[in-house]
């Protein structure tokens, strides 16, 4: 049986990091599923699943908060092994547009109040390619309840996008 472990990690970018938890994961026979990184204004944050042989969870679990140090912070967590009880479809949302604060907000309300889940979620601040005015690009993998009907979510976030002056496309293939 496998446990599925998430593993948080912020602190200054150096070389090695990422090395040093795959050196953990392969002594205690995890495999490394699934991950996240990036460097953010000389920061490196990462997000890491593995999934362990039940009997090495705790070990490995131990082996792994050692890589916390002054300047560096790891979390580690034991993921959960049920599905959701909700039944769920997979969306992909694309926004483009002109960049100014609030947009994740206004998106991620609106998306709750119809009890969507976020399960990825990118963004960026980009140079726009004609005016080279910064243009925010987002994009998202979303849960959304089965019963939530694709259309009406779709004429929901237009309305928000014309709200916002964004380009919003969902694309209901899941991803």
């Amino acid at each position: 049986m496998l446990t599925s472990l998430v593993i948080t990690v912020i602190g200054p970018d150096r070389p090695g990091i990422v090395s040093a938890i795959s050196d953990k994961a392969v002594e205690f026979g995890a495999n490394w599923t699934d991950s996240l990184m990036a460097n953010f204004a000389g920061q490196f944050a990462g997000i890491v699943q593995l999934q362990v042989p039940a009997g090495q969870c705790d070990a490995l679990m131990t082996a792994l908060r050692t890589l916390d140090s002054p300047g560096m912070r790891v979390a580690v967590a034991k993921g959960e092994t049920g599905e959701s009880a909700v039944a769920a479809r997979r969306l992909i949302l694309d926004l483009v547009g002109n960049d100014r604060p609030g947009i994740i907000h206004s998106i991620s309300s609106q998306l709750a109040r119809r009890g969507i889940s976020i399960e990825k979620l990118k963004t960026e601040v980009v140079s726009g390619a004609w005016s080279g005015e910064q243009m925010f690009q987002m994009n998202a993998r979303l849960l959304v309840p089965a019963s939530l009907d694709t259309d009406e979510l779709r004429s929901g976030l237009e309305s928000l996008a014309n709200e916002l002056m964004v380009d919003i496309t969902i694309d209901d293939r899941g991803g």
